[in-house]
């Protein structure tokens, strides 16, 4: 595993995301914890959940409990996990999802995740997403708030554009350590953030990274294994047949092949794949270790670039 930068911390280039294990059609708590301890074991030291990760209908700090779990029963040492968790959202009973961005509510959710997560301070806690009924600023001053109290350690903020980024690099300073915002092969609209984060050396933690991929490799059969991705089958086609191309030529699978194109964007990106199996974080885990040429990655921005036609469903993070 390679390691990069957030804030003071060094964590894993590839983070985990938590997402999968606790909303609707979540694997049982078996697999879930054996999920996470793959994660760990593959060298994450960086895991991503929410207070809103919870079925519809559930009770919210369903995601948080089972990170407590999770990192409850591994075996080996967490001291160096950053735990990252998120608030501001919510679930609906129909499966829809609510944002809610009052400074009262936010402060309430993040000590509400602090006891559920057992931890004496958030590592990282994250603005879900702005709500167009709050001014933006005072969202931020909530978070400024939880700082001061020790609530939390360092603050993020997601789904955002560069203006609302420098007001919240502005008002919080240095804790300010990292942007959450949706980034893929598939979906491109957050390159100004990107920049702007590597401009100002903010972690830039990409939600749902292999949008594009997974519907790809639909057309063609792909290893799960990342060993000799698509070896044997007929050619895949489309917007993504340079991720397919270059997987094959590594011998890898085209999700570890997007992840790596990733880490390349920038030396702040950090990936947050989500995963419901051991095999599958552990196949996104194994990116770190993948190099791509220029022309490779050349290739693939070309790839993904005529991939963006707002055909990808949104997945919500």
């Amino acid at each position: 595993m390679r390691y990069r930068t957030l804030g003071s911390l060094q964590v894993s280039a590839i983070g985990f995301g938590a997402m999968p294990l606790s909303i609707e059609g979540h694997p049982d708590e078996r697999q879930a914890l054996a999920t996470v301890h793959a994660a760990l074991d593959a060298g994450v030291t960086l895991v991503d959940t929410a207070d809103s990760y919870h079925p519809p209908g559930g009770e919210p700090g369903a995601g948080e409990l089972l990170v407590r779990r999770a990192l409850a029963a591994y075996g080996g040492d967490t001291d160096s996990v950053l735990v990252a968790t998120k608030g501001g959202r919510g679930r609906t009973a129909d499966g829809g999802w609510t944002v809610n961005g009052d400074p009262r509510h936010l402060k309430q959710a993040a000590r509400s995740s602090l006891d559920r997560l057992g931890v004496a301070a958030i590592g990282l806690y994250q603005l879900h997403k702005p709500d167009p009924s709050v001014p933006f600023a005072d969202s931020l001053g909530a978070l400024q708030e939880l700082l001061t109290e020790g609530t939390i350690r360092f603050a993020g903020i997601s789904n955002t554009n560069a203006a609302q980024l420098r007001l919240a690099r502005q008002m919080l300073g240095e804790r300010l350590v990292s942007v959450q915002n949706r980034y893929s092969p598939a979906v491109r609209d957050s390159e100004a953030e990107l920049r702007l984060c590597a401009d100002l050396g903010l972690a830039f933690l990409p939600w749902s990274p292999l949008g594009g991929i997974s519907r790809s490799s639909l057309d063609g059969p792909s290893d799960p294994h990342g060993a000799g991705a698509d070896r044997g089958s007929r050619e895949v086609t489309g917007p993504y047949a340079a991720f397919h191309q270059v997987a094959r030529e590594h011998g890898v699978s085209p999700q570890q092949t997007a992840l790596a194109w990733l880490l390349a964007k920038s030396p702040t990106v950090i990936p947050i794949p989500g995963a419901s199996r051991p095999l599958t974080i552990r196949n996104s885990a194994a990116a770190a270790g993948l190099t791509l040429s220029a022309a490779e990655l050349a290739a693939l921005d070309a790839s993904s670039a005529d991939g963006i036609d707002g055909s990808e469903p949104a997945v919500r993070s």
